[in-house]
């Protein structure tokens, strides 16, 4: 990828207009007053209006990261539903295995069940009336945790749009890109690290 890192505060439509896909990354945005990823959510949706919704609609890419999957929850471009704070109580800072639950050209290099860290203190996933279930039936649950690390319905770990091109996960793969990046320093399960086979799908995905 081309990057450009830009401060939310310094967020202008005109910078979708020769993006492909914008990111919203992981870290606790404005503190996480009032609840994780709202004033981020407010700004965004103040800046942008309804560009995003547009820049997806005509074929962009959009993805949440931790944080950045709160965010994308809120402003309405993931199936509807919360993330709220880990059944425990308490900040979760582990590794977690995961599972491929659907297509997604975000996880088509990946294998069936692989492994990513998890920081957060409000990663659980909740649906309404059912939804977490006919998300899990229906794809849009595109990732599922293999064990219930933090209470989510379904042991939810990522979303999906209609579309596939947006996603949402609350496990970091962008701090598994390398193989030294693993707690094992023997570990030989890819030649990189599963973050970095997330970001070549969506990148193959878009060519």
């Amino acid at each position: 990828f081309t990057a450009e890192v830009l401060p939310i505060a310094l967020l202008e439509a005109s910078a979708l207009d020769k993006a492909q896909m914008v990111v919203f990354s992981g870290g606790f945005s404005y503190g996480d007053y009032v609840m994780s990823g709202r004033i981020a959510q407010l700004i965004t949706k103040n800046k942008l209006g309804d560009k995003l919704q547009s820049f997806v609609q005509n074929g962009g890419y959009a993805m949440g990261i931790c944080n950045g999957f709160q965010i994308l929850t809120q402003l309405d471009l993931l199936p509807r539903g919360s993330l709220v704070h880990n059944e425990s109580g308490h900040f979760i800072c582990k590794w977690a295995g995961l599972k491929r639950n659907a297509a997604s050209p975000y996880l088509n290099g990946l294998p069936d069940e692989f492994e990513l860290p998890i920081a957060h203190a409000e990663g659980r996933f909740v649906g309404i009336d059912g939804d977490a279930k006919s998300y899990v039936a229906n794809g849009r649950a595109a990732l599922l945790y293999t064990s219930n690390v933090n209470g989510s319905s379904e042991q939810i770990a990522g979303l999906q749009d209609e579309t596939g091109r947006v996603f949402g996960l609350m496990p970091h793969p962008e701090r598994f890109v390398a193989r030294s990046h693993h707690y094992d320093p023997d570990w030989n399960g890819a030649e990189k690290g599963w973050g970095y086979y997330m970001f070549k799908s969506v990148r193959e995905a878009m060519n």
